[in-house]
């Protein structure tokens, strides 16, 4: 199946729904390319390997914002962003199907992005992600990108009117919750002690 639908995904389900359906989504692209990648690892398969390879390949080029930093929110909208969360898992597991520039010059879009309480999920709203926010910071070894994240998120829970269990879902330049709260997703904290044992950092 991800063979055959996962490089350009069509009209489906993604964790990002709640942003609107996205055919062609960038994110979810790597999603596939990823899962193949550590597929190929997992049982020696070395066809799969070859094919997320080629895909990683065609990925870095189709994906990249023409004339412009970083990559798109999808295929088809150039003039756009988002959060490359997936992307952790090739660097985490070790895969190499992705140049270490690709990830650099993701985190220096982000860093661009940033607004008081963090950085946007996507170019589509100003409210973001904490989990997935967190996630990013483990694609550089920049520590002030991990110190501003963490500063954003530490602000966000002192600044915010909405007295709640932690949100993970909330608007990046108001602090207010946009929805979700005491959800365990939250664990997403704990993404760089993940790194620093797989990394050995």
């Amino acid at each position: 199946y991800l063979v055959e639908y996962g490089y350009d995904p069509g009209e489906q389900l993604c964790t990002d729904d709640f942003a609107g359906h996205l055919a062609h989504n960038c994110n979810l692209s790597l999603k596939a390319i990823v899962a193949l990648g550590a597929y190929a690892t997992l049982f020696g398969e070395t066809r799969y390997a070859e094919i997320a390879k080629e895909m990683a390949e065609r990925w870095m080029k189709e994906a990249k914002i023409t004339d412009g930093e970083g990559y798109r929110l999808s295929f088809d909208y150039n003039d756009s962003w988002s959060m490359k969360y997936n992307l952790i898992w090739d660097r985490l597991l070790g895969l190499g199907l992705f140049d270490k520039s690709v990830y650099e010059e993701e985190v220096r879009v982000y860093k661009k992005k940033m607004n008081t309480y963090g950085t946007p999920l996507d170019c589509r709203a100003a409210y973001t992600k904490l989990d997935w926010m967190l996630w990013t910071t483990v694609l550089t070894d920049d520590r002030e990108y991990l110190n501003d994240i963490l500063t954003a998120i530490l602000n966000m829970c002192s600044d915010s009117v909405d007295r709640v269990p932690l949100t993970d879902w909330y608007f990046t330049d108001t602090a207010r919750q946009r929805g979700f709260q005491a959800r365990s997703v939250v664990g997403g904290f704990y993404i760089n002690l993940l790194a620093e044992k797989l990394l050995n950092k």
